[in-house]
């Protein structure tokens, strides 16, 4: 789809220069009927350079050219209209244009967001020392806790306060649905100041796609659900999501074993092979417990979550399980999940994710 717009843009410049042709007198252009001046004949040489520079930007991937593209579609359609007998049929390749760059804008201030978000995030990044998680720090903890710590190879090596986590995923929006969706995502998430922005980006096919941002930050969660970086589908905070979100932030302890030492959680022992977490923050609480096998791997991880937040919303059981795992930076984590809803009448997996690499303390950078 990409190559054929491509094909369209370059061949609508093209055309355009026919009226250049005509206009300056090099040759006769039959398919041309009205009369076109010397000074418009310029125009329509401006306006083919314009749309063929926005062929060349947009398959160079430029962050701008929709800007390029919009101005080459005013110009273009100006001339369209004053010439609107010989030349109305351009209207539709200006329409493609203007629609691919609302689209490439759309995603542009969304990515300009997601940077602005990150980089406030960073911004309020405090620890930068050389801490190092040692024995002594997990006397408080529950015993099958302590055996995970040791089991990651966490003990020993520098406390981790920032992660950055690339992910690529495959979804389903609804428990019916047969097709799983592919989607990248990345997300900083922070230990000190606990918080989260994770961003996704959904592909559904070569029209349509989806780009969404969760947020947990100063005890308060965010979604963010956008159609081609255009269109809001979802844009959710409240009460339901912050729990949600501080569930979620919970969980994903596995992935930063120092997490499990955070001053705002509290363990509370089930077994030798079972603990509970309960994290408050900022007037957000949550609790999930953290299941572990005989060797001290995390194995699953469950926690009653509002599924929605709408005012009915009720919880339900949200499970983690581990299918692989594999050592980033020397630290040992799961990198193969899946996240399943336990519902009313059936169970609903609707995320199989893949870790495709971990940065711990990188560079407070965007």
């Amino acid at each position: 789809m990409r190559y054929v717009f491509g094909a369209i843009v370059f061949l609508h410049g093209l055309i355009h220069i026919l009226g250049f042709v005509k206009g300056v007198g090099l040759m006769e252009v039959k398919e041309l009927t009205q009369p076109i001046s010397r000074t418009m004949g310029v125009f329509w040489l401006i306006a083919a350079a314009l749309i063929i520079s926005y062929g060349i930007f947009y398959f160079s991937n430029f962050k701008q050219s929709w800007l390029i593209g919009y101005v080459a579609v005013i110009v273009s359609q100006c001339l369209i209209i004053l010439f609107w007998k010989d030349a109305k049929f351009g209207t539709l390749p200006n329409i493609a244009i203007l629609m691919v760059s609302i689209i490439a804008h759309g995603h542009f201030n969304f990515q300009e967001l997601i940077q602005k978000e990150t980089g406030n995030l960073l911004a309020q990044l405090t620890t930068t020392d050389n801490r190092v998680l040692s024995e002594n720090d997990l006397k408080v903890l529950p015993q099958s806790v302590k055996k995970w710590l040791y089991r990651t190879g966490a003990v020993g090596k520098p406390y981790i306060y920032l992660g950055k986590v690339t992910q690529k995923a495959s979804m389903k929006w609804k428990p019916d649905q047969d097709k799983w969706l592919n989607a990248n995502a990345i997300q900083y998430t922070f230990i000190d100041d606990p918080s989260f922005i994770w961003t996704v980006d959904v592909e559904m096919n070569g029209l349509v796609n989806f780009q969404g941002r969760d947020k947990f930050d100063d005890g308060k969660g965010e979604m963010l659900i956008k159609l081609n970086s255009v269109i809001n589908i979802v844009d959710e905070k409240g009460p339901k999501l912050d729990e949600g979100s501080i569930q979620r932030y919970l969980g994903e302890m596995v992935w930063f074993p120092s997490l499990a030492l955070s001053p705002y959680i509290t363990w509370q022992e089930i077994d030798e092979f079972t603990a509970t977490a309960t994290m408050d923050y900022n007037g957000t609480s949550g609790s999930g417990t953290f299941y572990f096998n005989s060797e001290g791997d995390f194995v699953k991880f469950s926690a009653m979550r509002y599924k929605g937040n709408e005012p009915d919303a009720q919880r339900y059981e949200w499970i983690l399980l581990v299918d692989e795992r594999k050592t980033f930076e020397g630290i040992n984590v799961p990198s193969k999940m899946t996240a399943t809803w336990k519902l009313e009448k059936e169970d609903w997996t609707w995320l199989k994710l893949e870790i495709e690499d971990i940065n711990y303390n990188v560079n407070a950078t965007v």
